[in-house]
């Protein structure tokens, strides 16, 4: 059996499935559609009532991942499992998460581009000035429809990769 190293795996593997359903997580986002996540990812959810660049949970700085603009108080932080130790993150956002299952056949690729065009709006998506434009729509992994309703499924590999070289 070939050995799986630690770097190559993937935190979106734990992404499973009971009978053609997903347990995910709905994350809400400003100025873009909310995030779709696997609910296996999140390790905890904090209330936080102050802007972060960086989070301090069990002995660990966490860079952060903001989801709101400038102007809007965050009110929880969610710590999400990396493929390291090194790698694990938060996203710093306010308003109601909800966990269902999904069905796969539920979930339509989207285009995009459609929901992320405006250059106005995909600047006020940017982590703090971490990412351009053009950069944050590379770290999307894509976006998805379910019963008519646009999500984003972050690559949070690329993310949290990102997160930790700028800190270093």
């Amino acid at each position: 059996m070939k050995q799986i190293l630690r770097h190559s795996f993937e935190a979106v593997s734990l992404l499973t499935t009971n009978h053609g359903m997903l347990d995910v997580t709905f994350i809400p986002a400003f100025n873009q559609p909310d995030w779709i996540i696997p609910s296996g990812l999140i390790l905890s959810i904090e209330d936080t009532h102050e802007r972060a660049s960086s989070y301090h949970w069990q002995q660990q700085v966490l860079p952060v991942f903001d989801l709101l603009t400038q102007e809007q108080t965050p009110d929880k932080m969610i710590i999400l499992e990396g493929n390291t130790i090194e790698h694990r993150m938060a996203l710093q956002t306010s308003g109601q998460l909800y966990q269902r299952q999904v069905g796969i056949s539920d979930v339509k690729d989207t285009d995009r581009q459609a929901y992320f065009a405006d250059s106005d709006s995909a600047d006020k998506i940017t982590a703090e000035g971490r990412f351009t434009a053009e950069g944050m729509l590379s770290y999307l992994f894509q976006t998805v429809m379910i019963e008519d309703t646009v999500y984003v499924v972050p690559d949070l590999e690329k993310i949290a990769h990102q997160l930790v070289e700028m800190d270093s």
